[in-house]
């Protein structure tokens, strides 16, 4: 039986779901953890300014969500992926595989090969940071456009951090390939199974996480560890288009309550056993997929934003390109900061600080530039060599 056909709830969703300021200010959040993270790894800031004025709870907050953000990420990938296939095609039977895969080739693959080749080089130059010692140049570069660098960093080890970061779009480009046969199965089947295969996989998301393996590397980023984050987005862009009415205020509190117990209240999620089950991920995905199904069915704010949130919505807005290229800014700030800073230095001490201020400032700053003179250009025009897609769509491509 063909998929049901959206509802008319679809007209409710914002027009452009990439475009939702609150979805934008959450992926910006996801990408500044990521950023803190590599901060912290790199320019250690526990005797930092910064590190002196903050509790210690809210430091670890702050400088240690990395994993959570690239979680984030994934949820609320799978959910405007979804939003955006429907919103295209009309139905997820309609969803024509080659098209969808040309589109997401064309905004993944471009800024990936620059990176790649940056990477080459500066690996060929012996660059401290850059060179990769575990495996070779071609297996690692194989391995990133292969979709697979999470499975050969559970073999062999951690990458250096610049390739790291593409464990993350191993899992990504995963999906891609497999919604178009979500799609297929949606259009034998029904929406039914497609929804209880989606379900399977958030099921044994927690079962990868904590027992399926004993490799700490592959518990944390192997496939179903972490598809079951775009699995939730998928079914809550399902629900949102589909739903003529949506209860916003109880999704906002009840996704708000759980984001906030995983997020900032860890040592309860760990006390009420859910860090130990693999729970505290699910529970954190299920809560940013509440949220993104309340932000997306409510018209956005006409009022100018703060700065620090209009700051985090430029960082959402060219979130895939801050995240490829994010570790050049903090290696670079590394090779000069005062990474052994004692507490009596009070100099030095603000000085860690204002590195890493000025890594996250620089890391925005070079994304941004990426995106407007490289990645956007480019996918544009390989969507118009490829068939392209309506002209009324073009100008609003910033999935």
């Amino acid at each position: 039986m063909p998929a049901n056909r959206p509802s008319a709830a679809l007209a409710h969703i914002s027009m452009d779901a990439q475009r939702t300021p609150a979805i934008d200010a959450l992926r910006g959040c996801a990408v500044l953890c990521v950023v803190l993270l590599h901060i912290q790894i790199h320019m250690p800031q526990e005797q930092s300014l910064l590190a002196s004025m903050l509790p210690q709870t809210l430091f670890n907050i702050v400088f240690r969500s990395g994993y959570y953000g690239v979680i984030i990420f994934f949820v609320i990938s799978g959910f405007l992926v979804t939003c955006s296939a429907l919103e295209r095609w009309g139905s997820l039977d309609a969803v024509p595989w080659r098209a969808f895969l040309l589109r997401r080739a064309a905004r993944i693959y471009p800024c990936l090969l620059l990176l790649l080749i940056v990477l080459a080089a500066l690996h060929g130059l012996d660059a401290p940071g850059f060179v990769i010692e575990t495996t070779s140049l071609a297996r690692a570069a194989l391995a990133a456009l292969g979709m697979h660098l999470n499975w050969l960093e559970a073999r062999t080890g951690y990458l250096p951090a610049a390739w790291n970061v593409l464990w993350s779009l191993s899992v990504e480009e995963a999906f891609y390939l497999a919604f178009p046969l979500l799609c297929m199965l949606a259009l034998a089947t029904g929406e039914r199974l497609l929804k209880l295969t989606l379900l399977l996989f958030v099921a044994l998301g927690p079962f990868a996480r904590v027992a399926f393996t004993d490799n700490e590397i592959w518990a944390d980023h192997s496939y179903l560890s972490c598809l079951d984050g775009i699995a939730i987005g998928c079914l809550a862009a399902l629900y949102s288009t589909r739903a003529r009415h949506v209860p916003t205020r109880l999704f906002m509190l009840c996704g708000g309550v759980l984001f906030a117990l995983v997020f900032f209240l860890r040592k309860a999620t760990y006390a009420l056993g859910l860090t130990g089950a693999g729970l505290n991920v699910t529970a954190l995905e299920i809560g940013a997929a509440l949220l993104l199904i309340a932000w997306s069915r409510r018209r956005p704010s006409l009022e100018p934003p703060g700065l620090c949130l209009a700051f985090l919505r430029w960082m959402g807005v060219n979130s895939y390109e801050i995240y490829l290229t994010h570790m050049f800014p903090v290696m670079l700030l590394a090779s000069v900061s005062c990474r052994n800073a004692i507490a009596a230095d009070g100099w030095c001490s603000a000085a860690l600080s204002a590195s890493a201020a000025l890594a996250v400032l620089l890391s925005a700053l070079l994304g941004s530039l990426v995106a407007r003179y490289y990645s956007t250009p480019m996918r544009r025009r390989l969507t118009q060599l490829t068939g392209g897609l309506p002209r009324r769509r073009q100008a609003r491509m910033r999935a």
